[in-house]
């Protein structure tokens, strides 16, 4: 019965304390319950990167150390479609060849690790496509500075020149781009973890928004929101360990 602003500063001021109310659907208190499901989407999107890295960063430092080969176009087309396909589209393909026609891991749900393959696959292979293509770039940039030259004018071979001088120096880019893509793997699992049933945030919030359970999807937005900023901090804290000067 208090008016609308009275409302307002009260909602903002159990905001302070975390309180964000209770969801109607589950009866309960909405972060806790936001909590509950993070466990489940950290894991997805942990893995999700590790996938993303294994094959990014040998196909773009191939892609830049082979340019204008064959590898080179095969890899840069691969990529451009991996970056082209939805990851509601490749996921659904991944449960009718590896779940359903070869039976090879679980069509949903969680438990073991057959349940994680796909999901993680699914999400991992966009990012690794925009992350090769990064890595290619930045290593170019870098193969053609002074200071390469100088290394094979020393005698130095090219699998050091390439893994030790090089590779280090054109990572800065592609942490910037994995912070950016750790954040939106947080709050981008929604349309994989609806596909394979993975009890995550993802699933949590597409169904809160579905019965407009406010509820959580704020606790849920605010949640994202602060691993969008606490991914750009390591971000800049790694920055200074590759590059002092910085």
């Amino acid at each position: 019965n208090d008016p609308i602003m009275v409302q307002y500063f009260n909602y903002l001021g159990d905001l302070v304390t975390g309180d964000f109310g209770d969801s109607f659907r589950y009866n309960t208190d909405a972060l806790n319950l936001i909590f509950e499901r993070l466990p489940a989407t950290l894991e997805l999107a942990v893995a999700a990167m590790i996938v993303a890295i294994i094959i990014s960063v040998p196909l773009g430092i191939l892609s830049a150390v082979k340019r204008n080969s064959f590898f080179d176009l095969f890899i840069t087309g691969g990529a451009v479609l991996g970056k082209a396909m939805p990851n509601f589209w490749l996921g659904i393909m991944l449960i009718l060849l590896l779940s359903v026609t070869f039976q090879f891991f679980p069509v949903s749900g969680r438990g073991t690790l057959g349940h994680l393959v796909l999901p993680a696959l699914t999400l991992g292979t966009g990012i690794a496509a925009e992350m090769t293509r990064l890595i290619r770039s930045s290593m170019l940039e870098i193969l053609g500075q002074d200071f390469i030259r100088t290394a094979r004018s020393k005698g130095l071979g090219e699998a050091i020149i390439v893994n030790k001088h090089a590779f280090r120096n054109a990572l800065i880019p592609v942490v910037t781009i994995m912070a950016l893509q750790t954040s939106t793997l947080i709050g981008g699992t929604l349309i994989t973890e609806t596909v394979f049933a993975w009890p995550g945030l993802g699933q949590l919030l597409v169904q809160s928004v579905n019965l407009r359970d406010m509820a959580v999807v704020q606790a849920a937005t605010f949640i994202i929101a602060i691993f969008v900023i606490l991914s750009n901090l390591i971000a800049d804290l790694v920055y200074g360990l590759l590059d002092p000067r910085i």
